[in-house]
Order: structure tokens, then sequence, then C-alpha cells
């Protein structure tokens, strides 16, 4: 993508930012740099809200957003409350479980609470978010197909990839409801030019067909201006689809994915992928990037193009103090470091590896490390135990243990009420000290 150059005249656009950081898979109009030059423009990205939170494959869009505020622009999230009801056909082989709306209300709440952390949803002129639930349950039936129907060919709709592949495999089919989507999502489209002069939708390129029916709409209807801008669908450098781990889908939401496991997916991430996802996923800017790249290149073992993009992502979603809890934890577990961690470092810990309750009083008594390895059952027996013991493979806050006759007393204590038991490498227990 061609970049900014230092010498340009003016500061970069929006698509400028847009262009050099990898965001661009297609724009309606050559001359949409000068349309977006104009005045503030309102641009809106659609989300679905069938869950209470969204996922890493969501940022690509909800960081399009961020930084169209940052350039003067009004970011517009439009919740599909109402077509979360019926289900977009796009990029899916069967058709999705149907939301209720008490569903749909709560999973936006969720979400916007998520997207606070990227850009300001504090006032109606920095952005807004609306659900379409509220103008869609509206809608008369026979009202909406003499109006808006008529202006769409079926010829053209079952010409789209989303449509024609569901169509041709006999067993599945797409039901009548999904087919109206792209009616729907136009239709949304021209509400928020004619209510909230918003001119612009973003989406990904699996989107290109929707938003061109959308802006279609509005020139047939309204008789104004409107276009679309469609972001890459990213997959990994090894073609995985980005944000998937085996155990399933990395989510903002800690309940669902703890934010030791999102540090650790970021910190995870292919050299061939690391500088991409900079630019995509952080607002560090094109000088440190590139300095980061050159870091990759020269000295590619010490990752700290890895460590940067897992300590700006996770700190975007989940706050400063939060990345110093779990840096200090992945420390711990992946760098047998000793360092003695802060007590929200240890209630991190406690949700990564096994934990085991003792008192104050189990620990006065003395009890045995080869004791203490069975009831954790990082031995399988007191014979494995001293086995483990004499081989040098026991630790305790990273420190190797070699006595066979050791006891675990409050002088063990370094941590703040908890002690780190380990076997081997990677056989961690943490001991939670009530």
């Amino acid at each position: 993508m061609p970049q900014h150059q230092a010498g340009s005249p003016g500061p970069p656009t929006f698509l400028d930012e847009l262009r050099w950081r990898g965001f661009l898979d297609a724009v309606t109009s050559d001359d949409l740099d000068a349309y977006l030059a104009a005045q503030c423009r309102t641009m809106y990205v659609g989300f679905d809200p069938t869950a209470d939170s969204l996922h890493l494959g969501s940022l690509i869009p909800v960081m399009a957003l961020a930084h169209a505020q940052r350039r003067g622009h009004r970011p517009l999230v439009l919740v599909g409350g109402g077509t979360g009801l019926i289900g977009d056909p796009s990029g899916k082989a069967s058709e999705r479980t149907l939301l209720t709306k008490e569903q749909s209300r709560e999973n936006a709440a969720a979400i916007r609470i998520q997207l606070s952390h990227f850009f300001d949803l504090s006032s109606d002129d920095r952005a807004l978010m609306l659900n379409n639930v509220e103008w869609l349950s509206r809608l008369n039936l026979v009202d909406f197909l003499r109006d808006i129907g008529k202006h769409f060919s079926v010829n053209e709709m079952i010409k789209r990839d989303s449509v024609r592949t569901r169509l041709e495999e006999r067993d599945q089919g797409i039901s009548y409801t999904e087919f109206s989507y792209m009616l729907l999502q136009a239709y949304d489209f021209l509400y928020l030019c004619q209510y909230h002069d918003c001119t612009i939708q973003m989406g990904g390129s699996d989107q290109w067909g929707n938003i061109v029916a959308g802006k279609d709409l509005i020139r047939r209807v309204l008789g104004q201006r409107s276009e679309g801008i469609t972001f890459p669908l990213l997959t990994t450098a090894s073609g995985k689809k980005f944000g998937k781990t085996e155990e399933g889908a990395v989510w903002l939401d800690a309940r669902r994915t703890s934010p030791y496991q999102m540090y650790q997916y970021w910190l995870q991430t292919a050299d061939a992928d690391a500088v991409r996802y900079l630019r995509l996923f952080t607002f560090l800017d094109e000088e440190r990037i590139a300095a980061l790249q050159a870091e990759v290149a020269e000295r590619p073992a010490n990752r700290e193009a890895q460590r940067v993009l897992a300590a700006e992502c996770t700190g975007l979603i989940h706050g400063v103090e939060t990345v110093r809890a779990v840096s200090s934890a992945s420390r711990i577990l992946f760098s047998s470091s000793d360092e003695v961690p802060q007590p929200e470092t240890v209630a991190m810990l406690a949700r990564e590896v096994p934990v085991t309750q003792m008192t104050m009083a189990d620990l006065e008594a003395r009890t045995t490390l080869v004791d203490l390895l069975v009831r954790t059952r990082l031995a399988a027996s007191k014979g494995e135990a001293r086995k483990l013991i004499e081989g040098g493979g026991v630790y305790l806050n990273n420190q190797r243990q070699n006595q066979l006759q050791k006891t675990v007393s409050p002088d063990d204590l370094k941590w703040p009420a908890a002690i780190l038991l380990r076997a081997g490498k990677k056989n961690y227990h943490l001991i939670l000290i009530q």
C-alpha cells in the first residue's frame, strides 16, 4: 500500500492511515479522499450482537472506526439487533440460530462497554451507537415491499456468492428470512443517511454486495451520494483464521478469554505476522513500527515486536495495570522468573494453573515437600516425588529444591498468600494460603 511521505503537503488523511496500515481492500469511488477531506463524515460499521462480547476477529472494523474518530470523523456503531434476529448469510454455510430481542439488547449493552475502550462514545457529537431493532421492528411489511423492495432485482441478488453457494447446496438451501437480509442492511444505510447524516459504510470484503446495495438505494430514494470502504478478511501467514485457537475464538470479555490467554495469543504471533498486526491493531506510529520491523529482521529471537504487540493490544482491551500483571505472570511461567509478584498477578495465575487451598496452620505444621507433590498430584506417589527432587526437577517459586527432607513452612511464603510449586519444565501448581 502507498504510504504517506514525510514531505507530502498536509497531514496524512484518514485513507492515508488506512492504506499504510493495511486496512483497505476496496473503495466505491476514486475520489473518496477528496470527499472525506471536504468535511467531517459520519461512517458506520455494523456489529452482529450474537454474543455478549466481540472477539479479535471484530478488531479490524473497531480499529478503523477509532482511526476515523482520531482523524476528525464521527464513528457510528450499528448494533444489528434487528438484522441479528434474521442473520446474514454472508460467509455462512448454514442458517444461524436466531436471537431473542432480550438477548440482543443485553449483548448490545455489553458490546458498548467494550467499544468504549477504543474510542469516545461519551456524546453523540463524538460518536453514535444505535441499534437497528429501533426502526426495523416498526416497519410495515407492505409499505417496505412497495417502497424498498421494488428497487431490488432478484436476478442480481442471486448472483452474490453468499446466496449462490447456499442455493447450490440442496441439503441446506437458504431461507427467505436470510435472503431478505440484503434489503434490510441496505435500508439501514438509507435510514442512517436520512436521519443521522451517515454517508460512509465500512465492513469486511464479504460485505461489498450489501454495501453497494445500500449505496444504490440511497441514490435512488434520496438522490444523495454515499460511499463504501471494505477491509481485507484477515488470515495468519500459515493460512489459519485470525483470532482463532484450538479452543475457539479469542474474546474481548475477560470472562470468556482471560487477559493472560489473550496476552499469550499475541505473544505467540509468528514473525511473518507480527509487523502486519502492529499496523492493524495498535496506534503506534510508522517510525516505531519500522524500528520494530528492523528488530524482527535483525534479532528475531528477541521477539521484541511480539512483546510490544501483546502489551499494546492487551492494554487497549484490558488496561495498563492488567498488562503489568499479565506480563509478570508470563515471565514467571515461561521465563522461570523468581520475582515476587503483586497480588493481582497471583490472582491471574490462579486462573491459569491448578490450585490447592491450604491454611497457615498447614504451613506451620511443616508439610514435607514429598507429601505436597503427592497432594497436588504433581507426583503419583511418594517414590515418584523423591525421584523428581533427586533429579533436580522440583521448584518452589521457581527456585530449585534438592533436599529430600525439605519441609514447606511459613519461611517459604515469599509471595503474597501463595506458593508456586513446579515439577519439571511446565507442570505448575499454585498453593493459596488462607
